[in-house]
């Protein structure tokens, strides 16, 4: 310890006897600044901490004051030192101590004063955490590619460097010389920070009140010798001057930056730099905005997320202050007439590109291409006249716009169509009511930002709108009013003082945020953005209303608006944003467990989902139709046939017939009875029963319950497939003229090769004879009343058409009797027989009424004819072989049943054909058609897919990703940050 300290003397002494033989030399602390001087000298006079001067009378000299060291004789002090004493070991220690308590001492009072003057410049400097954004990007993320870690490595030391820096001292007394001529540059800088306009626009109301007072009292003493007035003048012409002045260097300074900005963006969009671009955070927020819409599209208190409402009369200009924030002439104009006929949200965002795309289409228009900006203005016409319903002028359906480009503000604005005072012709008698709930369903969102737009070379008396607004906003603390048309307002109002009352807020019974004058064009439709920038900052500049003070610079333009807007809006979204979430958080909460308690054994299906499920049931359904086997079809088809033919069979072929007299006119008519009908009827009528008998195996399938799997929640959609399906489904046309060969060759063979046809087809005969005979029967019964034994046991009477009918069926019975081999029809004078025989017993009677009941009363007769001939043909196969020859037997009836059952499972063969290899596949075609055309159509699955079970997993759905995606915005915006 000891050695350590006196080897630290004997270099410190042998410094100090270097520095004390007249050398004069530079020390490295002469090199330093004067500020840095006066903080590491001992005996520098500024320094708060000075070396205490020694107590004798000729104070000694060093290179440290920078003069000549010369030798002096030591004086008497008062501590008693001795000159005859040779103490010079206690001398030296002593001496050594104290310069290491100067050392020390040095040291600590430097280090604190250094921390003190750093504290102090440091509470000077303004904080710019704000404006940041003037700054690009990638400036902050140099430390990502560049390490400054080898940098620092490659600098050289601090004692090389110390020996290349010059003589500060030097340089201070040059800037001494030169103080008189740098001070006007003093004197400009100072101006600008008491009028430039940016510091106006960033500056708070007080601040900027302040510095004016400043400048007003020095620029009373520059011209104190001058009169106020034109020492008002000549302040204002050069307080507008040097607004303009800087102006005009901000706005060339942006430009450039832009340009870089753009340049840096193309870079990022070729995968250059991976990293989140700011046009990310807006896209998110616009996407939780669109599934909010979708979720509750009326804008209940659920939904409290901040976004900018632009409001205003009609023709008030809301759509071209819209185009001029957007920077492109994207929506349709008109002269005087409604435009915007449904709410239109545009998110602005930062991109490479100066492009549009709508959410739902992956189109994007170029908006610098004048063809793509005519495409876009007509797709949103088109659009909005889709949203309106038919008797309506107005719609509450939302289009949704992306909008991106190079230096656009980010921020998230609805269009809202412009508020009337009266409903013109044309127009829906609820339009006004319609969209003043359409305003205040935006409107009453607390953390909405209200864009209102008033006209102002209109009369303000005639505004609808402030009063609108100031209902939703007493208090104005989220409204921006914008005065419009500021041009024609200057050059037609009679008091320019009016439009000041208006600015400040005076005017209307409104309060506001801020106030801004703008100016969107001269009104013609053709001029580009470029060129209304233009003309607004040439009526600007010279607006006398601007030169005259009543307008401020941070209050005009339309840029200058919409970087006010987006502060605002983005202040609002952080402000609101996680409240939101939380909210949102508990409702999902309370969703899960309705649900567990009301389905704890079913999945959380929403609408989508469901819907898949049931599509894939239906294609299930419809497959199970190939395994259908072929004799169910046959034995479905054939019945069904035979049940629609048969009339026509018995009345109109068989009937006949068996009037003649011999078999060979029976088998002519029968021939040619059968090919008319074949020819005409038949296979149009089996193609019909062959399309039923699909219908109904398809919905048999489609309707019965499969035991616990089934689900009555699709039985609403399957239906509307099924009927859409079967609508859709045309058969075959060629099917019917392959049909119609087929079935004339199956008629023209009567030839029945063995017993078991010909007892098959008696069978057949019988079947169907005695069912046509218990119709007869049932017929006739409705028509005469019940017999004796039914009303003696039922107590039923008969009614008195009943009687009359009994009678005269008593005597066609009769007639009957009398000739067995009778016509089928009545003869005009055995009706007037009837008739008389009738009347003479008391009963009047209708001929007509007669000829319906013979027709009766004859069918039964000779059905019960054609049931007894069956029966004696049950031998006649034989005599069939023979052709009937040597026999009395006759029975070509049998031939012609044969001949029609053969048909019939003939025909029956062919459909099955047509059914399983062509019908049932385009059936099942068509029903994957109209299930993709559900799956395109919302409201017919909202339609179809009802009930609290898919609202309740469709909200919770909703909610999900709603949550999901404020979180994640969240944490998007904190990263930002």
């Amino acid at each position: 310890m000891w050695r350590t300290r006196s080897a630290a003397a004997c270099v410190i002494c042998r410094s100090l006897a270097k520095s004390s033989y007249g050398i004069k030399r530079k020390s490295p602390l002469q090199n330093l600044h004067l500020v840095s001087r006066s903080i590491h000298h001992p005996c520098y006079p500024s320094s708060k901490f000075q070396r205490p001067p020694l107590r004798i009378s000729i104070q000694l000299f060093s290179s440290l004051n920078r003069l000549p060291l010369r030798k002096t004789k030591l004086l008497n002090v008062k501590y008693g030192y001795q000159f005859h004493r040779n103490f010079w070991l206690a001398r030296l220690a002593s001496r050594l101590l104290k310069v290491r308590y100067l050392i020390l001492g040095s040291a600590v009072g430097g280090g604190y004063t250094a921390k003190k003057t750093y504290d102090q410049w440091k509470d000077m400097m303004p904080d710019l955490d704000e404006y940041k954004w003037i700054v690009p990007d990638f400036i902050w993320e140099l430390d990502e590619h560049i390490d400054f870690e080898k940098l620092i490595k490659a600098l050289p030391d601090a004692d090389d460097l110390a020996k290349l820096l010059p003589d500060f001292d030097k340089i201070g007394e040059s800037f001494t010389s030169l103080k008189g001529f740098f001070s006007p540059g003093y004197n400009l800088v100072s101006e600008v920070i008491g009028s430039s306009d940016l510091l106006l626009l960033l500056g708070s109301p007080g601040e900027t009140a302040f510095r004016a007072t400043d400048q007003g009292y020095d620029n009373d003493k520059q011209y104190k010798k001058v009169s106020d007035k034109e020492k008002i003048d000549q302040l204002q012409e050069e307080l507008l001057r040097t607004q303009l002045k800087y102006q005009r260097m901000l706005e060339r300074l942006e430009k450039e930056n832009k340009e870089l900005r753009k340049l840096v963006l193309q870079r990022d969009d070729k995968g250059i730099h991976q990293r989140k671009l700011k046009k990310s955070l807006i896209d998110m927020y616009s996407e939780v905005l669109d599934i909010l819409s979708d979720y509750d599209a009326s804008y209940n208190t659920q939904d409290h997320l901040p976004r900018v409402v632009v409001v205003g009369d009609q023709s008030a200009g809301k759509t071209s202050v819209l185009e001029m924030i957007a920077q492109a002439r994207i929506f349709p104009r008109g002269s005087g007439e409604m435009m915007t006929r449904s709410p239109v949200k545009v998110t602005l965002s930062e991109g490479p590109h100066h492009v549009a795309l709508f959410k739902d289409s992956s189109r994007e228009f170029d908006l610098t291409k004048e063809e793509d900006l005519a495409a876009l203005r007509n797709e949103i016409e088109i659009r909005m006249r889709n949203s309106v319903k038919e008797g309506c002028t107005v719609s509450t359906e939302t289009i949704s716009l992306s909008v991106k480009g190079p230096g656009l503000q980010r921020m998230v604005l609805v269009d809202l169509p412009g508020v009337i005072s009266t409903v013109t012709s044309g127009m829906a008698p609820d339009t006004k009511e319609t969209i003043f709930s359409i305003s205040k369903a935006y409107m009453q969102n607390p953390n909405a930002i209200i864009l209102c737009i008033q006209d102002g070379s209109v009369d303000a008396e005639r505004s609808i709108v402030t009063d609108l607004v100031s209902q939703m906003d007493p208090q104005g603390k989220r409204t921006i009013f914008v005065l419009t048309k500021v041009d024609l307002a200057e050059k037609n109002v009679a008091s320019p003082s009016r439009i000041q009352q208006i600015i400040e807020g005076k005017l209307f019974p409104m309060k506001a945020l801020g106030y801004f004058a703008v100016v969107t064009g001269k009104g013609n439709s053709s001029e580009s953005i470029e060129s209304i920038k233009e003309y607004e900052e040439e009526f600007f500049q010279n607006s006398k209303l601007l030169k005259a003070c009543m307008l401020k610079a941070h209050q005009v333009t339309t840029k200058n608006l919409s970087l006010a807007v987006s502060d605002c809006f983005w202040k609002m979204v952080r402000e609101s944003v996680e409240q939101q979430a939380d909210a949102f958080k508990a409702t999902r909460f309370n969703l899960e467990t309705e649900w567990k308690n009301n389905y704890p054994r079913l999945r959380e299906l929403d609408r989508n989902e469901l819907f898949e499920k049931a599509k894939n049931e239906i294609l299930d359904e419809v497959i199970s139709l190939t395994q259908v086997t072929p004799k169910h079809w046959e034995e479905i088809l054939q019945k069904t046939l035979w049940e629609r033919v048969s009339t026509h069979v018995i009345e109109n072929i068989y009937l006949p017939a068996a009037q003649t007299m011999n078999s060979g006119t029976f088998n002519t008519t029968v021939d040619i009875k059968l090919k008319q009908w074949t020819d005409k009827q038949l296979p149009n009528k089996a193609v019909e029963v062959a399309w039923e008998t699909l219908q109904e195996e398809f919905s048999r399938f489609m309707t019965e319950q499969k035991g616990k799997e089934h689900d009555d929640i699709f039985d609403k959609l399957k239906q509307a497939v099924k009927e859409e399906s079967i609508k859709r489904h045309k058969w075959n046309e060629r099917a019917e003229d392959s049909l119609r060969v087929i079935q004339h060759n199956a008629l023209e063979d009567r030839s029945i090769s063995d017993k078991q046809q010909w007892d098959a087809a008696i069978h057949f005969m019988e079947e169907t004879l005695q069912s046509r005979l218990k119709d007869t029967e049932s017929i006739i019964e409705d028509m005469v009343g019940p017999d004796w034994k039914k009303r003696w046991l039922y107590w039923i009477g008969r009614t008195k058409e009943q009687n009359i009918r009994n009678e005269t069926k008593n005597e066609l019975e009769k007639l009957i009797k009398c000739n067995e081999e009778h016509a089928a029809y009545l003869a005009n004078d055995e009706v007037t027989t009837v008739r008389k025989n009738l009347e003479a017993r008391g009963v009047t009677v209708d001929p007509c009424l007669i000829k319906d009941t013979w027709h009766q009363i004859y069918r039964r007769y000779f059905l019960k004819t054609a049931l007894n001939h069956c029966n004696l043909c049950r031998r006649g196969f034989h005599y069939y072989q023979r052709h009937f020859v040597d026999s009395e037997l006759e029975c070509n009836d049998i031939v012609l049943f044969w001949r029609i059952q053969r048909m019939l499972a003939i025909t029956a063969n062919t459909l099955r054909q047509q059914l399983t290899n062509t019908e049932v596949r385009r059936l099942e075609k068509n029903v994957k058609e109209v299930l993709e055309d559900f799956a395109e159509d919302n409201e017919k699955k909202v339609k179809l897919l009802t009930g609290k079970r898919v609202q309740l997993a469709e909200d919770l759905k909703k909610v999900r990703e709603i949550q999901e995606k404020l979180e994640a915005f969240i944490e998007a915006l904190h990263q930002e940050k």
